[in-house]
């Protein structure tokens, strides 16, 4: 398969994925004035970017790894459709426009923790189960 159309492929799935998510998310917290769904995407992208990392580098020799196009559509093209950072951006700013810096301030700390720790766990998670 050729890398663009991986990546499209994987953009699409992501992006249909993000869009189902976030309307039951948005669905079960009507009102709410933090971006939940957002915020949920995010963390859920990292963790399973930080599973498919980690499993394609501790399989990276053995079978049952990622090859390069498994690796372009899964990483770059599903998580790259399904986690929404420019929304974070935005949604952040508007918090912050709308006189609610401790909101925004709780969004960016929130996120980039939920973030990096979902990768990390996940690729934890990844490599321990590699290994056995």
């Amino acid at each position: 398969m050729h890398p663009i159309v991986a990546v499209g492929a994987g953009g699409l799935l992501g992006s249909i994925l993000r869009y189902k998510l976030s309307g039951v998310v948005l669905h079960h917290a009507l009102g709410a004035r933090f971006p939940v769904a957002t915020l949920l995407v995010n963390v859920l992208g990292c963790l399973l970017a930080g599973l498919l990392a980690g499993w394609g580098e501790a399989r990276s020799a053995a079978p049952g790894g990622l090859s390069a196009t498994a690796r372009l559509f899964l990483i770059t093209g599903v998580c790259g459709g399904f986690t929404t950072f420019s929304a974070f951006g935005l949604e952040t700013m508007y918090l912050a426009r709308r006189h609610a810096p401790a909101l925004a301030g709780l969004n960016v700390v929130l996120s980039v923790a939920g973030g990096l720790g979902g990768a990390w766990i996940g690729w934890r998670i990844a490599t321990a189960l590699a290994r056995t």
